[in-house]
């Protein structure tokens, strides 16, 4: 058996214990990432059926051989969009009572669950899978490694991209010309210039707004490679910058580095959230960091764990979660500062992902 098959057998078995737990003989797995993490399946429709002696994979035509080429811990169930198949599928367990994604499964679609398995119960279960996948292995931060390499590449390029009259969609789509052209499968997200005044809004879309001197600028962006992405923020300064930008900037950058300097597992992910939060409230910014710490990176651009004053108690960080830290100070008509760096969690610390340098300062030269 393949280092793949393996993994996903070990997958099935953490899924498997929790049945139990759950309250239901059976789980329902539809979410594309979560069907992924746990099967290894990268096709765009199917759906999983998992009790504890049976690992179903439910999908149609147009995946059936890769399905049983990338699966090979499942058994292919071949669906053909009949209603009957649908009875067939929940019937091929003897299942009873089967969990479903309720972070994932609408109400059209729950509806048709229990018009095609009329003899089946269904549960909402909240988080089913994505605690698992919040716990990175060797080979997933391999990978979230390999994206980012990509990810600090182009940024480092930023100071030679960016000039005054370039617009912010201009400059995004150099930016994501250039993390193609490295390899990056796709984007992890929708590249983020923010000049001047825009770089208040903390997940502004770039628009025909032009690049002058005097502006902060940031820039969030990451690369998608073989399913796992990266997440990267720098913040720049167009020209010659004045006393507030450095005030803001450095507290910023404190603030991050306080986090990296105090981040173990163990910790409430509530309690990362104030490392930076604290600092930056005690300089008088409290009301314009509204947004959480960070969050996990994986195969979703934003997985478990959230790090955020609003995290449940229970919310503990753990070694091989990979997370970003990214404080901010925001200030409408004037701009803002972001600095995010991917890291993973250690058993004593973190170690450092990025590794795109921290240098806002963009020269203008005049002719």
């Amino acid at each position: 058996m393949s280092t793949r098959s393996n993994v996903h057998e070990e997958r099935l078995t953490a899924v498997r214990h929790k049945l139990a737990e759950w309250g239901v003989d059976g789980l329902l797995v539809s979410d594309d990432v979560n069907r992924r993490w746990l099967s290894g399946f990268t096709g765009s429709a199917g759906q999983l059926l998992i009790t504890a002696d049976k690992a179903l994979l439910a999908t149609d035509f147009r995946y059936w051989r890769q399905a049983a080429a990338q699966a090979p811990a499942f058994t292919l169930f071949k669906h053909r969009r009949a209603p009957e198949d649908g009875r067939a599928f929940f019937k091929a367990t003897a299942v009873n009572r089967v969990g479903i994604e309720a972070d994932h499964v609408t109400l059209s679609a729950a509806q048709k669950l229990r018009q095609e398995a009329d003899s089946v119960a269904f549960k909402p279960i909240n988080s089913a899978i994505e605690p698992f996948r919040a716990i990175k292995t060797a080979a997933e931060i391999d990978a979230i490694r390999a994206a980012a390499a990509i990810t600090d590449a182009v940024m480092s390029q930023a100071n030679d991209i960016f000039r005054p009259g370039l617009t912010e969609k201009a400059a995004a789509w150099a930016l994501e010309k250039r993390m193609r052209e490295l390899g990056a499968d796709g984007m992890a997200f929708e590249v983020i210039v923010a000049a001047g005044e825009n770089a208040a809004l903390p997940h502004h879309r770039p628009g025909g707004r032009e690049l002058r001197p005097g502006d902060p600028i940031i820039v969030d962006m990451g690369a998608r490679l073989n399913g796992y992405h990266s997440d990267l923020t720098r913040t720049f300064f167009l020209g010659e910058p004045d006393e507030q930008f450095w005030a803001i900037y450095n507290l910023v950058l404190a603030a991050q580095t306080a986090v990296f300097d105090h981040i173990r597992p163990g910790l409430n992910a509530k309690e990362a959230d104030a490392l930076a939060r604290d600092l930056i409230a005690a300089a008088g910014h409290k009301e314009h960091f509204g947004h959480g710490l960070g969050h996990g990176v994986g195969l979703g651009i934003h997985e478990a764990p959230a790090l955020s004053p609003r995290a449940p108690e229970k919310s503990r960080l753990k070694a091989g979660m990979t997370i970003t830290i990214e404080p901010g100070v925001y200030l409408p008509g004037w701009g803002g500062v972001r600095i995010e760096d991917l890291a993973v969690l250690t058993d004593d610390g973190a170690e450092l992902l990025s590794h795109c340098p921290k240098t806002p300062l963009i020269p203008v030269f005049q002719n």
